[in-house]
């Protein structure tokens, strides 16, 4: 009977709870029953247990936007030191992080003058200089970046303003790209095209915003900076309906002419600091599990689905596995890193400083992917390692959860750092909740969390965690 159950577990993609014994496809020389009742009881506890949302509402409300650097980012510190210390975590510590420029978002505005005047929403992107006053040019589109690419170096778009136009829905993967695929596109324009379009003599760069929705708000995000010796000009991205409608209008074959004012304005460095909470192993030893999240957001909504989610997953999943009858076997770090969104300000500090120490770090995955379900577990580990993988796999196989064939895990956002230095990581592949229709708009606001979903998400990590802390593997080997 319970070997039915757990198939129809797995058939249905829901959650089962086990009132006897744990189920038994379980290979109890790899994982010990003892080991195997406990990860099923947290589990349990996890989707019963709304922790995670209680914390992604804390830090909402009592913080808010934390872009690196500002006052937000400060709050959120001392309010993660606090949280840290409530939910029992033995060891709370800061690392300061130096950011070498701040930035004042300031306002945006835009319209069309000419042939049809029409108000434009638009946000400037993170980092960008503002006009300087009234900016006026003529809009020339480029559907892709590499359109934009594709024109000589010099004086071909002088006066221009260069418009990304590109769409994530455009976008078509093949079945075995990723699911990402659509915005690692969009992002190209974004974090690059104001130094590119610059080079080919444009006054300003525009995108569309870089997002799944048909909303008239716009999306922000970060360029990778200026580069020394060429000229600094304004980026923004403009809502989605307006990016429709500016092509609308250019299908009319006559120059469309555009004024925007932005007063943006990049300032001097700024400090942050990756925010850390270990909870000691029972065991003596030098050695931990990883669990990160990014604890900076973008300034116009309050951060709940980037990320969040991620930071109430992660505190939420080792405070779980903390709290159980015995402490882990092996101590788990909590890395809530700074300046993930201007470009992995905080990893990579954190790779600096513990580089030296990356080989005591037994196993590492992030949530930042909103607070959507697990759909898909990708291992990336020693080949040894990958037979306890697929035994643990089988204790979140009832959240509705595959495991994958590939074994290329890097970790996920900033843990890919360390993953990509050699660092053993699971990626927790999610479903995207719609997040990339509120995510880097003032609609990423905590109304967007779906309580179970985070139950799940917070499940999935403390299950396989737990098993991690507990067995005397080396995900290396």
């Amino acid at each position: 009977m319970k070997k039915l159950l757990t198939i129809l577990c797995l058939l249905l993609l829901s959650p089962c709870s086990y009132s006897e014994d744990p189920p038994l496809d379980i290979d109890y020389s790899i994982i010990s029953k003892t080991i195997t009742n406990n990860a099923v009881a947290l589990r349990e506890r996890a989707l019963s247990d709304n922790l995670s949302v209680d914390i992604v509402e804390s830090l909402t409300t009592e913080v808010g936007p934390r872009r690196m650097g500002t006052e937000g980012d400060k709050r959120a510190i001392s309010w993660a030191l606090e949280k840290f210390k409530e939910l029992g975590f033995d060891r709370v510590w800061t690392e300061e992080v130096l950011l070498d420029r701040g930035w004042v978002r300031g306002e945006a505005k835009a319209e069309i003058l000419s042939p049809y005047p029409h108000n434009i929403v638009m946000t400037a992107l993170g980092y960008s200089v503002g006009t300087n006053g009234d900016l006026v040019g003529e809009i020339v589109e480029f559907k892709t970046f590499a359109e934009l690419e594709a024109v000589p170096e010099g004086n071909n778009l002088k006066g221009k303003i260069a418009f990304v136009s590109y769409s994530m829905s455009d976008f078509k993967p093949h079945p075995s790209q990723p699911s990402m695929g659509g915005y690692s596109e969009g992002t190209k324009a974004r974090s690059r095209g104001h130094v590119t379009a610059a080079k080919r003599g444009a006054e300003a760069l525009i995108i569309r915003s870089v997002g799944t929705d048909s909303n008239r708000y716009a999306h922000t995000g970060s360029g990778y900076g200026y580069e020394e010796g060429v000229k600094k000009i304004p980026a923004a991205a403009v809502s989605a309906p307006d990016a429709i409608l500016i092509q609308n209008i250019l299908k009319r074959e006559t120059p469309v002419i555009m004024k925007m004012n932005m007063t943006s304005e990049i300032i001097g460095p700024k400090k942050g600091a990756n925010i850390i909470g270990e909870i000691t192993g029972r065991e003596p030893s030098d050695q931990y599990l990883v669990l990160g999240a990014h604890m900076d957001s973008w300034d116009e909504g309050t951060g709940a689905l980037d990320d969040g989610a991620g930071v109430g997953a992660m505190m939420a999943a080792a405070a779980f596995i903390g709290q159980m009858e015995k402490r882990p076997k092996r101590s788990l770090r909590v890395l809530l890193f700074a300046g993930e969104e201007i470009g992995f300000y905080g990893v990579n500090d954190y790779m600096k400083k513990h580089k030296g120490a990356l080989d005591k770090h037994v196993l590492g995955a992030e949530a930042d992917g909103g607070g959507g379900r697990v759909h898909t577990l990708i291992p990336g580990v020693g080949e040894t390692a990958l037979l306890v993988i697929n035994e643990m796999h089988k204790l979140i196989a009832p959240l509705g959860i595959v495991l994958s064939n590939n074994n290329n895990a890097k970790g996920g956002s900033d843990m890919s750092v360390l993953g990509e230095a050699g660092m053993p990581a699971l990626n927790f592949s999610q479903n995207s909740n719609d997040y990339f229709k509120y995510h880097h708009t003032p609609n990423d606001t905590f109304d967007k969390i779906i309580d179970e979903d985070m139950r799940y998400l917070t499940a999935a990590y403390s299950t396989i965690f737990y098993l991690a802390a507990e067995m005397p593997i080396n995900f290396r080997h």
